[in-house]
């Protein structure tokens, strides 16, 4: 099974026609993603590499297309609008690929996603991707394979490098959620090792955090407190300077309760084995899969 999304997701594509939505949409496509729509303003009516019908805004490509889940690749400053748009038309599963939304406009989106009974991925993050069913963003998707393994990760690239090595030890993968790392995101990793938890062909779950904020410590407590499934991890950012913002708006250490020290004793203090390198979680993961 997956979380999330899976071959029954039919997407729409905010912003189908710019450079990255139509580059990404071919991928989806060549992967097997259901894309049954995409929205560019003024351009409704034409279709995308003559397959994917265009509409003129996202409540058109609900009620036509049946869309469910949308994937936004628009500009900054008009990635908010596209996240309201897509929630007042009643889509379920909102992911924003966008960087650089800025943190006034999160504020305002979240709530208003959260009371439309949706849920939201992102901004600034990668998307997600069901192994051999679905993927959602810019996820490669021939670096992973179907197997039993859930990861959630802060980084886009390093869910890439991890996954991959898993790959190549043979160890698949049920679905990889980037929930980026901006300050304020529609979903948490706590969300995700709940959903792995009730997803009954995950057996273990790789986190990947990094520096900056305290989900990870919260989301190390929600581990012990209720999975009942092993959990390894990396955190990103171990050498980076105080005080010194390092990739993600969000990887800011602000004290020490944002240090790379404190989130690893968080993670050993609740019983999730710690990679030091990127390259260990390959075998963190097949000691847990052993005891699984």
């Amino acid at each position: 099974m997956s979380i999330f999304i899976d071959r029954d997701t039919r997407l729409v594509v905010q912003g189908i026609t710019g450079r990255d939505g139509s580059f990404h949409t071919r991928q989806m496509i060549e992967y097997g993603t259901q894309v049954v729509a995409g929205v560019t303003p003024g351009k409704g009516g034409q279709k995308f590499d003559e397959k994917v019908p265009i509409f003129d805004t996202v409540e058109e490509a609900v009620k036509e297309g049946g869309a469910n889940t949308s994937v936004i690749y628009v500009p900054p400053a008009f990635a908010a609008d596209a996240m309201f748009e897509a929630a007042d038309a009643g889509i379920q599963f909102i992911v924003c690929i966008t960087e650089g939304v800025p943190v006034l406009d999160m504020m305002r989106v979240r709530p208003y996603v959260m009371e439309k009974g949706a849920r939201l991925l992102g901004p600034n993050c990668p998307g997600l991707l069901s192994a051999g069913q679905s993927k959602v963003g810019i996820i490669p998707g021939n670096i992973t394979m179907p197997g039993n393994v859930g990861l959630v990760s802060r980084s886009g690239t390093l869910t890439y490098e991890v996954v991959y090595k898993l790959k190549g030890a043979g160890v698949g993968t049920t679905t990889c959620v980037g929930i980026g790392g901006d300050p304020i995101n529609g979903t948490s990793f706590i969300d995700c090792l709940a959903a792995f938890e009730a997803d009954p062909e995950t057996v273990a779950v790789v986190m990947i955090g990094e520096i900056g904020g305290t989900d990870e410590q919260d989301a190390a407590k929600y581990v012990k407190e209720n999975l009942s499934k092993p959990v390894v991890g990396f955190i990103a950012g171990q050498t980076a300077p105080p005080g010194r913002r390092m990739g993600h708006a969000g990887a800011i250490i602000s004290g020490s309760a944002g240090t790379a020290e404190e989130k690893i004793q968080a993670f050993n203090d609740n019983g999730i084995a710690v990679a030091r390198r990127p390259l260990d979680v390959v075998g963190l993961i097949q000691t847990a899969l052993g005891s699984a």
